[in-house]
């Protein structure tokens, strides 16, 4: 039975407003693909490209979100806010370093990326204006995730969320003047886009930079604290890589079977990826709340609000896999009007469904190892289930040509790789462990 405890009210007040933060970056292309959407297929299909490029881009930074949390909230646990506000601006040293070489590459690498990804014609051109010019926004959208990290790890999710809703609003609106009212194009999206990540940028500076005036931190790099986050980022960066280069091969997979497969399988992995959002909410909860509970030196804390957060997440699995194991019915027909692909959908949607449970042990899990710092357990965890588990089911699965279901059944396999590493760490005591820090535990 779920009854009351006394982690529930931090855990929700966590959770609720991550959830709307994390809902950010895709609103911020949903509002794109809306607007654009309205200037011709042309112009759709370049966002579509380009959108690709940037979202796998960015994804692979968002150690700078996660990292930072985890050693801020260590920090605040250990009652030295001057280490944790330390933390954030090496953060934004970092942040803005990679986001300059992002610009670069992303400038520089654009024609031959946009031609890797298949784009012809008026497609191509749409895709490069907008790719290049999105790529000016990269220090901004980084430095944008270290603040992030900073407020996470102060146990204040509140201020990402509403930082990310008023610079959606005003994307929405400049992307309208700029577009209708100039004329623009797909420029104009492209530019709305960047203006209103530097402004969510600024304020997460703004709120750094006031608390390192405040605890008398210096705003000069410091090597030891650079490190640190490498030392940090460099497992999450290879975590989130090889997830990434899974989830892209079942894509690629999928396309060997055919049209209607492959447009059933993109139904079932965007509905998989949304709903992801809500257990990456709890992930993030944890992540504060396990850092903080760890650097104050109360592991058995630590475990017991793990727990409940677990417990949280199969509830909302639970209820989530009913929502719409009801709905795919109702819900495949948003996608296509096409009865095959509409049909195939429908069946991948129920082990889309059938998968939440198990989705919100490996998400909340992944959140309580990043919160305790153990990172690198973490990417080989990840490594070991993705090479050893989907890569040869899905290997299998191409071979005998088995059909997209059963690709769904080696995700399935990957997930459950992912549980087994993560739970085996979880049931034993090496993750709460002290964990070295440049200027103290």
């Amino acid at each position: 039975m779920f009854r009351p405890s006394e982690y529930d009210r931090d855990i929700v007040r966590l959770a609720v407003p991550a959830l709307g933060s994390l809902a950010a970056e895709p609103l911020y292309v949903l509002v794109d693909t809306a607007v654009v959407g309205h200037l011709g297929r042309a112009q759709l299909g370049g966002l579509a490209v380009a959108g690709t490029l940037l979202t796998t881009a960015f994804l692979l930074f968002n150690f700078l979100a996660y990292g930072t949390t985890a050693t801020v909230a260590r920090a605040v646990g250990a009652r030295d806010r001057r280490r944790a506000t330390g933390h954030a601006v090496q953060a934004l040293w970092v942040a803005a370093t990679l986001g300059l070489v992002l610009l670069a590459v992303g400038i520089g690498l654009a024609s031959p990326a946009v031609s890797i990804m298949g784009a012809r014609g008026a497609v191509r051109g749409y895709a490069l204006t907008y790719l290049r010019i999105s790529a000016l926004g990269a220090p901004a959208v980084l430095a944008a995730l270290a603040g992030m990290g900073f407020v996470r790890g102060l146990q204040d999710t509140r201020t990402g969320f509403v930082v990310a809703g008023i610079a959606n609003v005003f994307n929405l609106a400049l992307e309208l003047v700029l577009i209708y009212g100039f004329g623009w194009g797909i420029a104009g999206s492209a530019w709305a886009t960047v203006i209103a990540q530097y402004g969510a940028a600024a304020v997460f500076v703004g709120i750094i930079v006031r608390a390192a005036r405040a605890e008398h931190v210096s705003l000069e790099p410091d090597r030891a604290g650079l490190r640190h986050l490498f030392d940090i980022g460099w497992p999450l960066v290879l975590r989130t890589a090889t997830l990434l280069a899974a989830l892209s091969g079942a894509t690629a997979v999928a396309a060997r079977f055919g049209t209607v497969p492959l447009a059933a399988h993109q139904i079932a992995f965007q509905v998989w990826s949304f709903l992801a959002l809500t257990m990456d909410a709890i992930a993030i909860a944890a992540q504060a709340m396990i850092g903080h509970m760890l650097g104050a030196g109360r592991p058995k804390d630590a475990r017991a609000v793990s727990r409940r957060m677990l417990t949280w997440g199969v509830v909302v699995g639970l209820g989530l896999a009913v929502v719409l194991a009801a709905s795919s019915w109702g819900l495949a027909p948003l996608f296509t009007n096409d009865s095959s692909v509409r049909a195939l959908a429908v069946r991948l949607l129920w082990i889309v469904a059938a998968m939440q449970p198990l989705n919100a042990v490996v998400f909340v899990l992944d959140g309580v190892l990043i919160g305790a710092a153990d990172v690198a357990y973490l990417a080989a965890a990840m490594g070991a289930a993705a090479v050893f588990v989907f890569l040869p089911a899905a290997a299998i699965v191409l071979r005998a040509r088995a059909g997209v279901l059963w690709l769904w059944a080696a995700i399935v396999l990957l997930m459950l790789g992912r549980c087994a590493g993560v739970g085996a760490r979880f049931a034993g005591k090496r993750w709460m462990q002290p964990v070295s820090s440049p200027n103290g535990p």
